[in-house]
């Protein structure tokens, strides 16, 4: 449980997704409630969140940021976050109904029947959705090379949570048909798409990508086609492939898009997925063929050296490796007469050897 430095303990019966009176409206009252009593304050007054690993952190204006739930500024739809001093990006409690809850705690639920995907509906599970893109994505579990994000989702676009042992372990968003592609153009999708996806990493490597992509499929299963927004990962194409193996019904229908999606927009998945695979093996097999000659003859004196050493060994087993070593490099710099012949029948054998294959290759031809 997390405790303000002056004694006051916050709730812990049930989390912010299971409050079924948390409305926009409730929010914004106790955001504004929570900002002027911060002003009256006097900073030897201010409060001191303490996280569960013991640190604090101060709860002062240059601590707390406004955040945006749909990116629009609008203040009906601002929550306050509480951030480390030397992270400003970092958001480590967020203000929610008069109480301060650490991210962690917000992503979790108290509901047992809370499981698997549920669409969002709820004030409470839109802050969720909220938290998972733009600060555990966006910030916490963002790759250090990345170059894309995720935009603030509308309040009214569709997406489901992944809940799994009683946490928010990731999510999907659609693009519904008939959706507004911007507030610019005028323009609007054509087909539904899978817009952004994503699992926690706690949470990887248990097929949870592919269980969203699954139910996103069979959600639309009345669509003729339907898409997935570009550009895509390249673990989003992995799980693509193993969905599309097993699921030989949705070749044909899946698509990456750009919006709005009309056929100059596509492209199908299965196909892109054939066409780089058979990319890659091309690419291996235009070997130029000297190539190919030339490391099969650097195999055959590699061979045909071991062999002369396990001749060697075997002829005169009192001798240490580094006698050896050192006899083969001064036998190599004097060129005695006597390795001549060896010399000149290892070059006529490797001439025979690249002889025969030159002529294989003409048959394989």
């Amino acid at each position: 449980m997390e405790t303000l430095s002056k004694g006051v303990q916050l709730a812990e019966e049930n989390y912010p997704v299971d409050t079924v009176f948390l409305n926009y409206n409730t929010l914004k009252k106790s955001a504004e409630d929570f900002m002027t009593c911060l002003e009256t304050n006097s900073p030897s007054e201010n409060d001191w969140f303490i996280l569960p690993s013991g640190a604090k952190v101060e709860v002062s204006h240059n601590n707390i940021k406004h955040l945006s739930l749909f990116g629009n500024g609008d203040p009906m739809h601002t929550i306050l976050a509480l951030c480390e001093p030397t992270h400003g990006t970092h958001a480590i409690a967020v203000y929610l109904n008069g109480t301060w809850w650490t991210v962690s705690n917000v992503l979790k639920t108290s509901n047992t029947s809370r499981s698997g995907l549920v669409r969002v509906q709820s004030v409470g599970e839109r802050v969720v959705l909220f938290l998972l893109s733009q600060v555990i994505f966006g910030v916490l579990e963002r790759p250090p090379d990345a170059d894309t994000c995720f935009a603030p989702h509308p309040e009214k676009e569709v997406a489901k949570i992944l809940w799994q042992d009683g946490e928010a372990a990731g999510f999907y968003t659609v693009k519904q048909k008939g959706a507004l592609c911007d507030g610019c153009s005028g323009l609007c999708y054509l087909l539904p798409v899978l817009d952004t996806v994503f699992v926690r990493t706690q949470f990887r490597r248990r097929g949870l990508a592919l269980r969203m992509l699954e139910d996103f499929c069979v959600s639309y299963a009345e669509e003729e086609f339907i898409g997935i927004s570009r550009p895509v990962s390249s673990g989003m194409h992995q799980v693509c492939r193993k969905y599309l193996q097993a699921q030989e019904r949705d070749r044909d229908r899946l698509y990456e898009v750009e919006a709005p999606g009309g056929w100059a927009q596509r492209r199908n998945v299965w196909l892109s997925l054939q066409l780089s695979r058979c990319s890659a093996h091309s690419e291996t097999d235009r070997l130029p063929q000297e190539q190919q000659l030339l490391a099969l003859h650097s195999s055959f004196e590699k061979n045909l050296s071991e062999v002369e050493s396990e001749s060697i060994v075997a002829s005169d087993k009192g001798t240490k490796g580094s006698d050896f070593q050192n006899a083969a490099r001064e036998d190599a710099t004097t060129h005695k007469p006597q390795r001549n012949p060896r010399r000149k029948r290892t070059g006529e054998t490797a001439e025979e050897e690249e002889s025969g294959n030159s002529k294989q290759s003409r048959v394989l031809n």
